[in-house]
């Protein structure tokens, strides 16, 4: 069996180191345990590598093969694992997890059904649609509803507050109804986030795709554009909320974040208006994926509209890697328009804005991200801010010598 043993250990060491889910076989090929990762080489190599408490040392002297299966982002390996942990019930998922702590997220079988997060000691009587788990975490199953209300909460606006449509899908309103929403259009929602939670994000895609089409052809191009959005969501789901893994023993090296963006606009009194992006990937700089933008809907010396534009421009690009982080040369007022925009692409990005004190003394910062979110040292963040003032001023100076 110690043969087998070093044969896994060479084997994890081929593992990428991508987000996804792990399943552990015994020597007759059963599934024993089911686990996600932010990355599957570190966190699986982890089981061997570590002291382990007796529960998972047993788990451990049990497993004689391991497969992967990669997913796009945490968020989907989370949903991922909770269908095959349903689906298999591994024996170890069981034994190292109490059983008061497993959740579910169902639908609910009604007109307007509501998308709720059921544990098995609930009291309370569902009438039951689909049921989607367990999910080892509630916390986690919350945030799972709460990312689905991000991207499909567009059709809601003009009835209601995004957090009213959160407090209905988590606790759920004796109605089920919000506003005047037809039947058959709350339908295609539900339908949507059953798909997702399903695990079949391509599919709701297509869906979306082809309704974009369809908007765009009868000119609804508001319509067209809200699809859009939501289509750049799904393709662009984040995993702040998610960043931590849950299962055992496993803790993410501290490390600054993979890809950073960092902004500065550059002019004189409305002059010459450009604006820069520049990009590090885990501290160092990646001028490949530097952008420039030169000003061309904004008249008169109006930075904050200016930053408004470079945003609009920049998150159109879906095709462009999102970052984990934004830094912006400016203060409040730079943060809250880049707030804006990410808001309207349903993106949750943190933002720091770094501006000079008083009398240009010091630094005064300017924070947005999720709760918890730790921001690096505030000598990478000025770091960066210094070299994309340098970037647009290179830029700036560039078009005014072509203009002499």
């Amino acid at each position: 069996m110690q043969n087998q043993k070093d044969k896994i250990k060479k084997k994890i060491k081929e593992f990428p180191d991508l987000p996804g889910v792990y399943l552990m076989k015994n020597k007759s090929g059963k599934i024993i345990y089911i686990g996600k990762a932010t990355s599957l080489k570190n966190r699986v190599g982890s089981y061997f590598t570590r002291d382990l408490d007796n529960k998972t040392a047993v788990l451990v002297d049990d497993i004689y093969k391991i497969n992967f299966k990669i997913t796009d982002n945490v968020v989907e390996a989370l949903i991922l694992e909770a269908n095959l942990i349903g689906k298999y019930k591994p024996k170890y998922n069981i034994k190292l997890k109490d059983d008061k702590s497993f959740s579910n997220i169902v639908i609910t079988d009604e007109e307007y059904p509501k998308v709720l997060i059921s544990r098995p000691t609930d009291k309370k009587k569902l009438k039951i649609k689909y049921i989607f788990g367990p999910y080892t975490s509630k916390p986690q199953a919350e945030k799972v509803v709460n990312l689905l209300v991000k991207i499909f909460n567009s059709s809601f606006e003009k009835f209601n507050t995004a957090n009213l449509y959160r407090g209905y899908y988590i606790k759920g309103f004796l109605s089920g109804k919000v506003g005047n929403i037809s039947s058959k259009d709350y339908s295609k929602i539900i339908n949507n986030i059953k798909l997702f939670l399903e695990g079949k994000k391509d599919s709701v895609i297509k869906k979306f795709e082809k309704e974009m089409k369809n908007e765009s052809d009868k000119k609804h191009f508001e319509k067209a554009s809200e699809i859009r959005n939501q289509i750049f969501s799904l393709r662009h789901i984040r995993d702040f909320a998610f960043i931590k893994d849950d299962d055992v023993f496993y803790k993410n090296k501290k490390k600054l974040p993979l890809r950073v963006e960092a902004y500065d606009i550059s002019n004189i009194s409305g002059k010459f208006s450009v604006g820069s992006m520049v990009v590090f990937s885990q501290g160092k700089p990646d001028k490949d994926e530097y952008r420039k933008f030169k000003i061309k809907s904004v008249v008169g010396a109006n930075d904050i509209a200016m930053l408004g534009e470079v945003f609009e421009r920049r998150f159109a690009h879906q095709e462009w890697q999102l970052p984990y982080l934004i830094i912006i040369d400016g203060g409040l007022g730079q943060k809250n328009v880049a707030s804006i925009i990410l808001k309207k692409y349903n993106l949750d990005i943190p933002i720091v804005a770094i501006a000079k004190g008083p009398d240009r003394k010091g630094e005064k910062l300017f924070f947005s991200a999720s709760r918890g979110y730790v921001f690096p040292d505030v000598e990478f963040i000025k770091k960066m801010r210094d070299e994309a003032h340098r970037f647009a001023i290179s830029y700036h100076r560039k078009l005014r010598s072509a203009k002499k």
